[in-house]
Protein backbone atom coordinates (compact mmCIF):
# COMPACT_ATOMS: atom_id res chain seq x y z
CA UNK A 1 0.00 0.00 0.00
CA UNK A 2 1.42 3.36 -0.99
CA UNK A 3 1.33 6.10 1.63
CA UNK A 4 0.49 8.81 -0.89
CA UNK A 5 -2.95 7.29 -1.55
CA UNK A 6 -3.93 7.53 2.11
CA UNK A 7 -5.77 10.45 3.65
CA UNK A 8 -4.34 12.28 6.65
CA UNK A 9 -6.06 10.10 9.27
CA UNK A 10 -5.02 6.90 7.50
CA UNK A 11 -1.40 8.10 7.34
CA UNK A 12 -1.44 8.84 11.08
CA UNK A 13 -2.77 5.35 11.81
CA UNK A 14 -0.18 3.72 9.55
CA UNK A 15 2.66 5.75 11.08
CA UNK A 16 1.46 4.86 14.57
CA UNK A 17 1.38 1.17 13.65
CA UNK A 18 4.81 1.29 12.01
CA UNK A 19 6.23 3.02 15.11
CA UNK A 20 4.99 0.02 17.15
CA UNK A 21 2.65 2.17 19.20
CA UNK A 22 -0.08 -0.47 18.99
CA UNK A 23 -0.27 -3.13 21.69
CA UNK A 24 -2.18 -6.39 21.84
CA UNK A 25 -5.00 -6.51 24.36
CA UNK A 26 -5.34 -9.53 26.60
CA UNK A 27 -8.83 -11.02 26.70
CA UNK A 28 -10.05 -8.65 24.00
CA UNK A 29 -13.57 -10.18 23.93
CA UNK A 30 -14.09 -9.19 27.56
CA UNK A 31 -12.82 -5.69 26.79
CA UNK A 32 -15.09 -5.40 23.74
CA UNK A 33 -18.10 -6.22 25.90
CA UNK A 34 -17.02 -3.79 28.62
CA UNK A 35 -16.42 -0.89 26.24
CA UNK A 36 -19.57 -1.66 24.26
CA UNK A 37 -21.52 -1.29 27.49
CA UNK A 38 -19.74 2.00 28.24
CA UNK A 39 -20.59 3.29 24.76
CA UNK A 40 -24.21 2.20 25.04
CA UNK A 41 -24.59 4.01 28.36
CA UNK A 42 -22.82 7.10 27.06
CA UNK A 43 -24.95 7.34 23.95
CA UNK A 44 -28.24 6.58 25.70
CA UNK A 45 -30.19 9.80 25.84
CA UNK A 46 -33.27 9.30 27.92
CA UNK A 47 -33.67 12.70 29.57
CA UNK A 48 -34.32 16.15 28.17
CA UNK A 49 -33.24 19.52 29.57
CA UNK A 50 -33.98 23.08 28.53
CA UNK A 51 -31.49 25.87 29.15
CA UNK A 52 -31.27 29.53 28.30
CA UNK A 53 -27.92 30.79 27.01
CA UNK A 54 -26.53 33.91 25.44
CA UNK A 55 -27.18 34.16 21.69
CA UNK A 56 -23.47 34.65 20.89
CA UNK A 57 -22.58 31.53 22.89
CA UNK A 58 -25.19 29.52 21.00
CA UNK A 59 -23.89 30.77 17.67
CA UNK A 60 -20.34 29.86 18.69
CA UNK A 61 -21.47 26.37 19.70
CA UNK A 62 -23.34 25.96 16.42
CA UNK A 63 -20.28 27.06 14.42
CA UNK A 64 -18.00 24.63 16.26
CA UNK A 65 -20.52 21.83 15.74
CA UNK A 66 -20.79 22.70 12.04
CA UNK A 67 -16.99 22.52 11.70
CA UNK A 68 -17.01 19.15 13.48
CA UNK A 69 -19.87 17.88 11.31
CA UNK A 70 -22.18 17.10 14.22
CA UNK A 71 -25.46 18.55 15.50
CA UNK A 72 -24.92 21.27 18.10
CA UNK A 73 -27.07 19.41 20.66
CA UNK A 74 -24.68 16.46 20.37
CA UNK A 75 -21.73 18.78 20.98
CA UNK A 76 -23.38 20.25 24.09
CA UNK A 77 -24.22 16.78 25.39
CA UNK A 78 -20.63 15.65 24.78
CA UNK A 79 -19.23 18.69 26.60
CA UNK A 80 -21.46 18.06 29.61
CA UNK A 81 -20.45 14.39 29.67
CA UNK A 82 -16.74 15.21 29.43
CA UNK A 83 -17.07 17.83 32.17
CA UNK A 84 -18.79 15.55 34.68
CA UNK A 85 -16.39 12.66 33.99
CA UNK A 86 -13.33 14.90 34.34
CA UNK A 87 -12.29 14.41 30.73
CA UNK A 88 -12.87 17.95 29.52
CA UNK A 89 -9.52 19.42 28.54
CA UNK A 90 -9.13 23.17 28.42
CA UNK A 91 -7.19 24.50 25.48
CA UNK A 92 -6.05 27.97 24.59
CA UNK A 93 -7.74 29.76 21.72
CA UNK A 94 -5.47 30.66 18.85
Amino acid sequence: MKKNKLDKEEKEILDSFENEEWKSIKDYKKNINKYSEYAKNTLKKDKRINIRINQKDLESIQNIALNEGIPYQTLVSSLIHKFITGKLIERNKI
